[in-house]
């Protein structure tokens, strides 16, 4: 009964619940949104921070660095440049502040009296130092006028392979008894003044450089390259110049979820989010599941209904536990009678002469249950009887019954009554012997005319002799009795002539049952030849045998084989009789066996060849280009070669004249290969 109008509509609050589920969504995304946006305020505010604390950091240092550097170089103003101790206490100085490159000191007209240079490697040595002296000369110049220490601007020393360092200069005046005596000139290497200036952690995160109001590098330190992102510049003032130091952090922009708290908020948000979904869909698919699972019950309980191949379900045991309604039309059981038995009973549906053998296969068939399950889903045939005792064959395939846990529970079996089938193709066997016999008379009818001239001679030969042997009996002589023999012998030859030719038609014609048999070649083409050699005579046609000196045999059917070569040699000869020369009517008969398995026979022609029209239908049953023929010949002569196994075809003959037909037949098989498809050979249980 169908439900009512009122149980199908919606519900009247529908609309409302709606509008609370998007309020709820909403808000959960408004929440996420705000949560995440804050989030990502928050780091980005600590990483500027952090990039403005190392910038100040690391500006405090190098200004400390460049103090206690000046007051180390105020103490070396009290020696001569010229001793030992000064220079002592310059080397002394540079190992411990690896910041400073050169020491020089000059008297008051800006000669170096006296230089010494870092222990790392001499700084003017690709240029002399007089050539980059002008920055220090303005330095000490303005030192002179101040009476105190001024840095000069930052140049560039090269070193060699296209590379070079960014050095200042610092230039002290040098007093003694209140006159001057010189200068005292320190070169920094500024990339050196940064390192060190900053602590491990945030050298990793952040990249230091002196930079010009331009923006352009002069030195950097750090472990990574900045993103410019988060950048931070400080300004070291020093008397005569002022350095811009800028840090830069190698982080990027912060990822959506930054940290782990933010990543928990997230996702116990969403996970929330999804509950909520999941419980508002469960009712409503949990409805639409059950009405899903019995329309597909009703589905599958119609479809097994409705085959017409037989289904069995067994356990591991042997007892069938489910048929469809096929299986038991097939047999004429009932599902009770068929599922009440038990484990020791037999099936009702095996014959009683077969049941032990079949017994037997299932039990060997459930001591390896336990084993992996087969997954070949290959079929076989055997034999049920019905319940009126009918038998008939039946393919049968089977698949391994496997549950949800994927243990092997039993088989599941497709059976197919294959009886109809097996009727029919008999019946077609049968049509395709009468036709072949058919062929064959029809072949025989052709060749009436030539077997009527070709038995014409023995009979008269036989008639001549005869009437000899009567007059020469009457009037008797001496030489009568050798005569008579010698007139009986002649008579009897051309008997056996004659028989020969009708004994050949009478092989051909005759009907008999398929048989394989090993022939050997050349007793294959000398049956057909005294028929072949009566057409020939007839066009002038010269038959040319080419066999190998030791002829090989085939496996085949005698009587269909001996058809196929006097089919094709007629046919050779009936394309030579109109538009070949009579000298150029030669029908060769070749015999190859280029494989151990297989021997080629040739048919080879002088006639015009097969135009590509007819070429196209050659093979096509009743399809002929002669008036008087029934169109049978070619497609029979495939169908029984391709029934022992090999091919027919034709092509150009050689020299691309006329036509060659080659067709193959199976060589017989040795002891050997025939063990060996016995050994492969597999028994399948029913």
């Amino acid at each position: 009964m169908n439900p009512p109008a009122a149980a199908l509509s919606p519900p009247p609050r529908r609309p409302r619940r709606a509008l609370l589920w998007g309020a709820l969504v909403g808000l959960l995304l408004v929440a996420q949104t705000l949560l995440v946006a804050l989030t990502l305020n928050y780091e980005s505010s600590r990483a500027q921070d952090e990039a403005d604390a190392a910038a100040t950091e690391a500006a405090g240092e190098v200004k400390r660095d460049l103090l206690r550097t000046v007051q180390s170089l105020q103490a070396l103003m009290w020696n001569d440049g010229s001793t030992p101790p000064w220079r002592d206490g310059a080397s002394a100085l540079m190992r411990a502040q690896r910041e400073l490159l050169r020491v020089e000191r000059r008297d008051g007209a800006l000669d170096v009296g006296a230089a010494v240079d870092s222990g790392y490697g001499a700084l003017f040595v690709q240029m002399a130092r007089d050539a980059l002296d002008v920055e220090a000369e303005v330095a000490c110049a303005a030192a002179r006028r101040m009476s105190a220490p001024v840095f000069s601007r930052t140049y560039f020393v090269p070193v060699g392979d296209g590379r070079g360092v960014e050095v200042m200069d610092l230039c002290l005046p040098v007093k003694d008894a209140g006159r001057d005596d010189g200068f005292l000139v320190a070169t920094f290497g500024l990339a050196a003044l940064l390192e060190g200036t900053l602590a491990p952690h945030r050298t990793r995160r952040h990249e230091l450089t002196f930079v010009e109001g331009d923006g352009t590098r002069l030195a950097r330190a750090g472990a990574g390259r900045g993103a410019g992102v988060y950048v931070s510049e400080r300004l070291v003032d020093q008397p005569g110049a002022t350095l811009q130091l800028r840090a830069d952090g190698v982080a990027g922009r912060p990822s959506l979820i930054p940290n782990l708290t933010t990543a928990l908020v997230l996702g116990l948000s969403m996970a929330l989010f999804a509950v909520v979904l999941l419980l508002a869909r469960d009712v409503r698919r949990r409805a639409r599941a059950e009405s899903a699972l019995a329309e597909a019950l009703a589905f599958r309980q119609a479809m097994e209904d409705s085959l017409v191949t037989g289904l069995r379900a067994r356990d591991l045991e042997g007892r069938i536990t489910y048929v469809n309604p096929a299986f038991c039309a097939m047999t004429g059981f009932g599902a009770d009678e068929l599922q009440q038995r038990g484990a020791e009973a037999l099936p009702p549906y095996w014959p009683p002469e077969h049941a032990a053998s079949y017994a037997e296969r299932q039990r060997a068939r459930l001591l390896g249950a336990g084993r992996e399950p087969r997954e070949a889903r290959e079929g076989f045939e055997t034999v049920f009887r019905r319940k009126n005792g009918e038998r008939f064959p039946v393919m049968i395939y089977e698949a391994p019954l496997v549950d949800g846990d994927g243990r092997h529970t039993g088989w599941m079996s497709a059976v197919l009554d294959v009886g109809p089938q097996r009727r029919m193709e008999e019946l077609s066997r049968q049509q395709q012997d009468r036709l072949q016999a058919t062929a064959r008379l029809a072949t025989v009818g052709e060749m009436a005319s030539l077997l009527s001239h070709e038995l014409n001679q023995p009979l008269a030969a036989i008639a001549s002799y005869a009437s000899g042997s009567l007059n020469m009996m009457e009037q008797p002589d001496a030489d009568t009795p050798g005569m008579l023999k010698q007139a009986m012998e002649r008579i009897a030859e051309q008997a056996e002539r004659a028989g020969r030719i009708i004994k050949s038609v009478h092989h051909f014609v005759r009907r008999r049952e398929r048989q394989h048999e090993s022939v050997a070649v050349d007793a294959l083409i000398e049956a057909v030849l005294p028929l072949v050699r009566l057409q020939a005579r007839k066009s002038g046609t010269r038959i040319e045998l080419d066999l190998p000196a030791k002829a090989p045999r085939v496996m085949c059917d005698r009587t269909m084989t001996e058809q196929v070569l006097l089919n094709l040699t007629r046919n050779a000869i009936q394309a030579m009789e109109t538009d070949t020369a009579l000298e150029d009517r030669v029908l060769t008969l070749r015999v190859r066996q280029a494989h151990p398995r297989w021997v080629s026979f040739h048919v080879v022609d002088q006639g015009p060849g097969i135009a590509p029209d007819v070429a196209q239908r050659l093979f096509t049953p009743f399809y002929t280009t002669r008036s008087e023929g029934m169109g049978l010949g070619l497609s029979l002569c495939r169908t029984v070669i391709e029934q022992h196994g090999g091919a027919l075809d034709f092509g150009p003959g050689p020299g691309g004249r006329g036509t060659e037909f080659q067709f193959t037949l199976p060589a017989p098989r040795s002891a050997a290969d025939a063990a060996g498809d016995a050994a492969q050979s597999i028994v399948t249980p029913p």
